[in-house]
């Protein structure tokens, strides 16, 4: 009987490097020249290790490159050890390996969440360094109706049940899933037809997991006809129906979002109003990710109240931001009170900081400074140095939420967007610098997207 573990009639056989060839070629967006850059992460796992072997034979054929990449989350005593093997099974594959560890206290609660999102974290960051544009993680078809069940039973709706979406943008990375057409058994057999093994993760049939209990009822499941291709089709239409939301949605940002570099957004109210419900609701949810940071999840029910608020002039917190109507535009501007950051930053490093700004401290500084908000104080103690016309009108949270440098309690610049550039009076040494660069971004796509025919656009 088929269940959530498989179904089709081909279960049994490996995939071809020509079927995983047409999967990436739907994906798009891979570089002509030079040769295509891959990075792949890898549990160690069948759904992993298959997908080295498809991508080691795809890559070589196109003069490209393959990074295979570990992450060792230490929940388990013996994960370093098995973070290890996978590198050995990589050395024998010929394949270039790294393994990024999860360092520091790990929650007692959310674990598989929490793990997920430092996975990611991590992966994202190595791909950075390397200069690798495009991730690949092994999600399979079965992951996939997993994922819709998960999100049915939560209630979500459209988003949700479009699942994992083949394609997405994660920072400066585009993380693509190019196995969600094949199932888990045919990926277990491209690795015995490789001739090489794999490592099961107990956490797969631990039942205080939702996922290893979905996979325990698999059968019962299965014989309702919620078997993994027929979840795949309502995954595949509801991305169907999200990608024609997201397409509208972002037509309506481009008409009414504006951008400020000093890392906010006005929205422009009447195109809103005018917008259905839906894509209004969208754009301003956007916004708020993008200013507020993926880390505050906004609920539907909030982003309702917030949108019917702002239509009879009333405003609000949410998402980590701050929400009203200035000068006849929806202001979107962090929150003071959530940024809280203060790292230490060392004389020529660079840092992402509040989730918003890249940042960079000149090489001129002679010790670490402190980065940190701006606030009440530090505005007027930096505008003070200003002259008046050199003061920007700024809403009041995003002066005091703007990135600021210091030692101990002396004020030492605000490297802020458009003055921020070129170097010292030495010439030598490039000046303090920042960027906003959200996340989240307002339009999609959010990566650089590479044209087999165009090059770069």
């Amino acid at each position: 009987m088929p269940g959530l573990m498989g179904g089709d009639s081909e279960d049994g056989r490996p995939v071809s490097p020509e079927e995983f060839a047409c999967a990436l070629a739907a994906l798009g967006g891979f570089e002509p020249a030079p040769a295509p850059a891959v990075a792949v992460g890898v549990s160690g796992g069948g759904d992993s290790v298959a997908l080295v072997l498809l991508l080691r034979h795809w890559v070589a054929e196109r003069g490209g490159s393959l990074l295979a990449l570990t992450v060792d989350h230490g929940l388990r005593p013996e994960s370093a050890g098995e973070a290890a093997a996978v590198g050995q099974a990589m050395a024998r594959l010929g394949v270039p390996h790294r393994i990024l560890r999860w360092d520091g206290a790990k929650p007692s609660a959310g674990v598989q969440a929490a793990a997920r999102t430092a996975r990611h974290r991590l992966l994202g960051a190595a791909c950075a360094e390397a200069g690798i544009l495009h991730l690949a993680l092994a999600h399979h078809r079965d992951d996939q109706a997993e994922t819709v069940l998960l999100r049915l039973a939560r209630g979500s709706g459209i988003d949700g049940l479009a699942g994992m979406a083949p394609v997405r943008a994660d920072g400066a990375v585009r993380v693509i899933r190019p196995l969600l057409r094949f199932s888990h058994d045919r990926l277990l057999a491209t690795c015995r037809a490789g001739g090489v093994d794999w490592i099961e993760d107990p956490s797969n049939s631990n039942p205080r997991f939702a996922r290893a209990r979905l996979r325990a009822a698999r059968e019962s499941l299965g014989g309702e006809g919620l078997d993994a291709s027929r979840l795949g089709e309502v995954a595949r239409r509801a991305g169907r129906a999200r990608a024609a939301l997201e397409q509208a949605t972002a037509a309506l940002l481009a008409e009414a979002a504006t951008v400020h570099p000093e890392g906010w957004i006005t929205l422009a109210p009447a195109p809103l109003r005018a917008a259905p419900l839906e894509i209004a609701l969208r754009a301003l949810g956007a916004a708020l990710a993008a200013v507020g940071g993926p880390a505050h999840p906004v609920r539907d029910e909030a982003l309702e109240r917030l949108l019917d608020g702002l239509a009879e002039g009333q405003g609000g917190t949410l998402g980590g931001c701050v929400v009203r109507m200035r000068r006849g535009a929806v202001m979107v501007a962090r929150e003071p009170v959530a940024v809280t950051e203060r790292p230490t930053v060392a004389p020529g490093e660079a840092i992402r900081w509040d989730g918003r700004f890249d940042l960079r401290v000149s090489s001129s500084h002679r010790r670490p400074v402190t980065v940190a908000a701006l606030g009440a104080g530090g505005w007027r103690e930096w505008a003070g140095r200003q002259a008046p016309e050199g003061v920007p009108d700024l809403p009041v949270p995003v002066r005091e939420t703007l990135p600021s440098l210091w030692t101990g309690a002396d004020l030492l610049g605000v490297p802020m967007i458009g003055m921020c550039y070129g170097f010292g009076a030495d010439g030598q040494h490039p000046v303090d610098r920042a960027r906003f660069c959200p996340l989240s971004s307002l339009g999609r796509p959010a990566f650089t997207v590479v044209s087999d025919r165009d090059g770069i656009i």
